[in-house]
């Protein structure tokens, strides 16, 4: 969500070109349970003024803290009827704070995520302290005594030391009628002085069938047959985004060659690799090169999980090269770094374990 003074057309971070932002969304998929907890937090006599919402990244989350802002500001009073008498947390399309939010933000809701850096030409490489200390002057501003306000951390694990202490100090002495909606995909490695000042409530991954629910929704036109959706939803991982990312340019091409040429690692095609590593890294295609994270990251992930079954010492190869590999791609996003060497490092390493 661009602020007053951003230009129209600064990029956002995570956004997906073609793609509706998760304000600009009135629709959640999947996440009913958690809807109704936040629905009933916010008609309860004690409501909590900090809230955790976890679990990985692309399944909502983002959607939900923009879902309940908006029905926060649309509804201060939250023991009026209005708010007595709803289902859910969504608010008509034609309220005035509805389209305020999806024209592009409200005053009474703040954003915080990795800026863009025009200079750089890319996004910050995390979220810096001083976009957490923007919240000095948004909560420092007069608004009627009925009003909330309500800031969005999007996503704490982007913060550096600085920004987390800053965020803290705010959490220690909250202001009044104000909510944060701290995102977080992994919410385990967040500072515990942070957690302990949060409610978390955590995001479970969406189903094959709320995934292709999903796309259905945002690409009517471009949903594939039934044996690829079915392929599609199970790489994806409960995970919308990484859905799309896999619809889109060549992620299901990519799916397939991460997964046949890591299960065939001792017997590594080199040409093959090098095939994959160009497309990864062909320049624009940046759906590509996150089609590659995710699904490196989740065979690691499922090797991991099977080779802990046989003991630590069998998995500690596997958990070397996700820390190793985590490390390449932070790299290769904050520095400009090859990417196809990402690629080549990855299965290197696989052959070599």
């Amino acid at each position: 969500m661009a602020r007053a003074s951003d230009p129209v057309d600064i990029p956002q971070v995570d956004a997906i070109p073609g793609y509706p932002l998760p304000h600009q969304r009135d629709r959640l998929i999947g996440h009913n349970e958690t809807e109704q907890e936040l629905l009933q937090a916010y008609r309860s006599e004690r409501l909590h003024h900090a809230w955790i919402l976890g679990g990985p990244k692309g399944i909502g989350k983002a959607t939900l803290a923009f879902r309940l802002a908006r029905f926060v500001v649309a509804n201060p009073d939250r023991f009026g009827a209005e708010v007595a008498a709803a289902q859910d947390l969504s608010v008509a399309p034609d309220h005035a704070v509805a389209r305020q939010l999806t024209g592009g933000g409200h005053p009474n809701i703040l954003h915080l995520r990795r800026p863009w850096d025009e200079k750089g030409k890319r996004f910050k490489a995390d979220l810096p302290v001083d976009e957490v200390r923007r919240t000095v002057s948004f909560f420092g501003t007069t608004a009627s005594a009925k009003a909330w306000r309500l800031c969005i951390v999007d996503a704490a694990d982007d913060m550096n030391n600085s920004s987390a202490n800053a965020l803290l100090k705010i959490l220690e002495e909250p202001p009044a009628r104000c909510l944060f909606l701290v995102l977080s995909h992994a919410p385990g490695r967040l500072l515990p002085t942070i957690r302990s000042r949060c409610r978390r409530l955590d995001l479970t991954p969406l189903s094959d069938a709320e995934i292709g629910e999903g796309l259905r929704d945002l690409v009517p036109d471009a949903v594939p047959g039934e044996a690829d959706l079915r392929e599609i939803a199970t790489a994806a991982d409960g995970s919308l985004r990484s859905a799309i990312m896999l619809l889109s340019g060549d992620g299901l091409a990519i799916a397939r060659g991460v997964r046949r040429l890591a299960d065939t690692a001792d017997q590594l095609d080199l040409a093959a690799v090098h095939a994959l590593g160009d497309l990864v890294a062909a320049r624009g295609q940046s759906d590509n090169w996150e089609s590659f994270q995710h699904m490196a990251r989740i065979w690691l992930h499922e090797r991991m999980r099977r080779d802990l079954g046989a003991g630590v010492g069998k998995a500690y190869a596997m958990i070397e090269i996700w820390e190793r590999t985590n490390q390449a791609i932070r790299d290769a996003d904050a520095l400009n770094l090859d990417r196809k060497q990402v690629v080549l490092d990855f299965f290197f390493a696989l052959r070599a374990a």
